[in-house]
């Protein structure tokens, strides 16, 4: 290795030993020999090679691709094999209330069993029904009785109208002689006034008589278990069975027993809920769609249904029904709307509840209310429908996980 020369001071050259390589000497003499940069320039940017641009074009395409391929999807899947993971099972479920009031003498049922139709589920106490009933039936003889008193007043009433004939028939007789005998001179006026007197006397007595016999009829109506007093009190009577009878609550049908929160000496209004029963008819599906997905949706359309209660199967169904309506929750006040304010760029599309039938056999555990991913055939079998059909399976089976 040799030392270069300064300019301006020439001197003849001469080697020089060479020290051992090492690396600090070889950045030193580096440093030594390039000449420094000039001050108050920067360094120049580092031009990306074309490999890398080109790389980064190819990825830039890729994302465009994938993003329209799935911006596709997306919207082919919406209009042909609409999906929702907002399905749910449904059930009939009704609030169980007793039809009378009282107080809770037992309960027979326990939360979450299983009931057969008729099973009693509880009962009140029946001391205050049992002593309606008996009340009911006192008056029901006392009617019976009035009735038979009635009918033997009106025997009275038509032997007093029977007597009023005999006796008007005999007064118009003595009228008749006494009027003979005026009229041969043989009696005097004030004896013929007087028997016209006694004749006008037996008329009137008659018409009451008859009057009497009218009323005592109407007021007697018809003889024995056909007379409206005795028929009102059976009625009473039939009403005071009944309202005993309801004082046993029984479960509609075959169903399940929920939310049950009675406990015996509670009391209980007529008509107030105490018990949740669900039927365990066969149960369907209840699933929100958005408005643009429903485009080709019509009842009979079949459907793959995914429950996160059976991971890794797929049910059929089929479309039972679409909602005609919704309550989007809009306000008024003084009888004109009110304004919604949203603060949002795009308002979502609202949803609308689709009924779906469950076609094929689901396991007897399945809860109502329990999720439900639903994906319908609207356009029938192409394509699309295959691949949306795979990525449910998927799906499906990833229901194992959560």
């Amino acid at each position: 290795m040799h030392v270069a020369e300064t300019q301006g001071n020439p001197k003849p050259s001469r080697a020089v030993a060479t020290p051992p390589d090492r690396p600090g000497l070889r950045a030193v003499a580096a440093s030594v020999a390039e000449p420094a940069a000039p001050a108050g320039k920067a360094d120049a940017p580092a031009t990306p090679p074309k490999d890398a641009r080109g790389a980064a074009k190819k990825a830039a395409r890729i994302i465009l691709l994938v993003t329209a391929a799935c911006l596709a999807y997306h919207v082919a899947t919406d209009r042909m094999v609409p999906s929702s993971s907002t399905g749910q099972v449904a059930a009939a479920t009704a609030q169980i209330a007793p039809r009378v009031s009282g107080q809770v003498e037992a309960i027979f049922a326990t939360d979450n069993q299983f009931v057969s139709a008729g099973e009693r589920l509880f009962s009140l106490d029946p001391r205050p029904y049992d002593l309606s009933v008996r009340i009911a039936e006192v008056n029901l003889e006392q009617a019976r009785q009035a009735v038979a008193a009635s009918g033997t007043s009106l025997e009275a009433t038509q032997a007093q109208v029977d007597q009023a004939r005999t006796n008007l028939s005999a007064t118009r007789i003595a009228y008749d002689r006494a009027a003979e005998l005026h009229s041969r001179g043989l009696t005097s006026q004030a004896g013929l006034d007087a028997a016209e007197a006694q004749l006008a006397s037996a008329s009137a007595g008659l018409a009451a008589a008859e009057a009497g016999y009218r009323s005592a009829t109407e007021g007697a109506g018809d003889a024995g278990d056909a007379n409206v007093k005795v028929l009102a009190a059976q009625v009473q009577l039939e009403q005071a069975l009944l309202n005993r009878e309801f004082a046993t609550v029984t479960a509609p049908s075959d169903g399940y027993v929920t939310n049950l929160k009675l406990s015996a000496g509670q009391y209980l209004n007529a008509g107030a809920p105490a018990l949740t029963f669900i039927s365990s008819e066969r149960p369907w599906v209840m699933a929100d769609f958005r408005e643009n997905q429903l485009a080709h949706v019509e009842p009979g359309k079949d459907v793959a249904l995914v429950f996160d209660g059976q991971p890794g199967q797929i049910v059929k169904g089929r479309v039972q029904g679409v909602a005609w309506g919704i309550d989007p929750g809009r306000m008024s006040a003084n009888g004109l709307p009110q304004n919604q304010s949203s603060t949002r760029w795009f308002e979502p599309a609202r949803s609308i509840p689709v009924r779906i039938e469950i076609v094929d056999d689901i396991a007897p555990t399945m809860r109502v209310g329990s999720k439900v991913n639903a994906m319908i055939y609207a356009t029938g079998d192409n394509p699309v429908a295959w691949l949306a059909s795979g990525m449910q399976r998927i799906g499906a089976l990833f229901s194992y996980l959560y």
